[in-house]
């Protein structure tokens, strides 16, 4: 599987390009969630975390990702807006890692993609206060309860506080496996122009 496209490793000059031809494999092949992504955030004393998200939009400005302004994630970003993005592809023995600073999405974007979740979904967003303390599971519940008598009738409105960020890349470095750990690095680092890229190898 690891040999689908394989050319494009070495004659691809875009990575935002190659990116999407690796994605597209993916989506093809990986059996759960192609789109799942590591998120890697600072906190205010500088110490990491990381945590899965789902990407919801790639394209030249970058990889958006949707949440909760008050998650731990939403008040670091909005503290140190610069992250870490990883996507592991375990069928296709590939990884892509990605650097860059983040900003928010338009209300515009974030109000056609809330639009097209599910009404539970955006139920739960509402009802969710995420990355808050939670007494217990019936809490939870009733608050969705609540939400969803709220908006019985008619469309459910995006929260104010919940909205889409977008990692604006400055690294992009891709990783498939080889025999005996002799791996294949490629990474890409983004011009001050901001409009064209190095490439080099890496050993691996």
């Amino acid at each position: 599987m690891n040999e689908l496209r394989a050319s494009d490793f070495d004659t691809v000059r875009d990575p935002l390009v190659l990116f999407q031809i690796w994605f597209d494999e993916a989506r093809a092949h990986e059996p759960n969630d192609p789109e799942a992504m590591a998120l890697a955030t600072v906190d205010a004393s500088g110490t990491p975390n990381v945590r899965m998200v789902l990407m919801k939009g790639v394209g030249p400005k970058g990889f958006v990702f949707y949440t909760n302004e008050g998650s731990a994630k939403g008040r670091e970003l909005n503290a140190s807006p610069r992250a870490a993005l990883l996507f592991h592809w375990k069928s296709l023995r590939r990884q892509v890692r990605i650097r860059g600073a983040v900003g928010a999405v338009s209300d515009a974007e974030s109000d056609a993609y809330f639009a097209t979740r599910s009404r539970p979904s955006q139920v739960g967003a509402w009802a969710s206060r995420q990355s808050r303390p939670l007494e217990n599971r019936a809490v939870f519940e009733g608050d969705i309860a609540e939400v969803t008598a709220r908006f019985a009738s008619g469309e459910v409105p995006r929260p104010p506080f919940w909205r889409g960020f977008r990692v604006e890349p400055s690294s992009i470095e891709f990783w498939r496996d080889g025999q005996y750990r002799l791996h294949d690095r490629l990474t890409f680092t983004r011009l001050p122009s901001g409009e064209e890229w190095s490439r080099e190898r890496l050993y691996p």
